[in-house]
């Protein structure tokens, strides 16, 4: 199981089909507050607890390879999707902004997008 603990995780965007980071162009397009206060979230506590923040209010795992980085801080309400790619990198293939829709059928958009990312991922690893 990924636990990093002393030695921090990699963290690692993933890439599309076309080269391009879903993940990382949803971070840029953020207001600077919540991009700020997620990028302090992904080094402090994603990159030293790995998987690890499943067993914490910040994760939970939905299943089909990924897990989620959940993140409250103030009025900032954010969401990564996570999978552990060997035993020192996390790998991002998408997150959203659930304080503009916190609804169930979102998150579950987003989980099913989550997890497409993931499998063509995959596929384009021969994995």
């Amino acid at each position: 199981m990924l636990r990093c603990g002393a030695v921090p995780c990699e963290i690692e965007f993933c890439e599309d089909d076309s080269g391009g980071k879903p993940c990382l162009e949803w971070v840029r397009g953020l207001d600077v507050r919540k991009r700020r206060v997620l990028g302090t979230a992904l080094r402090e506590i994603l990159r030293q607890q790995g998987i690890g923040v499943c067993g914490s209010p910040f994760g939970r795992q939905p299943g089909g390879g990924l897990f989620e980085f959940r993140l409250r801080e103030g009025n900032v309400l954010l969401r990564v999707f996570c999978h552990a790619r060997g035993s020192r990198i996390v790998l991002l293939p998408s997150g959203y902004d659930k304080g503009e829709d916190p609804g169930g059928r979102r998150q579950r958009r987003e989980i099913a997008e989550a997890r497409r990312r993931l499998a063509a991922w995959r596929q384009r690893q021969g994995r």
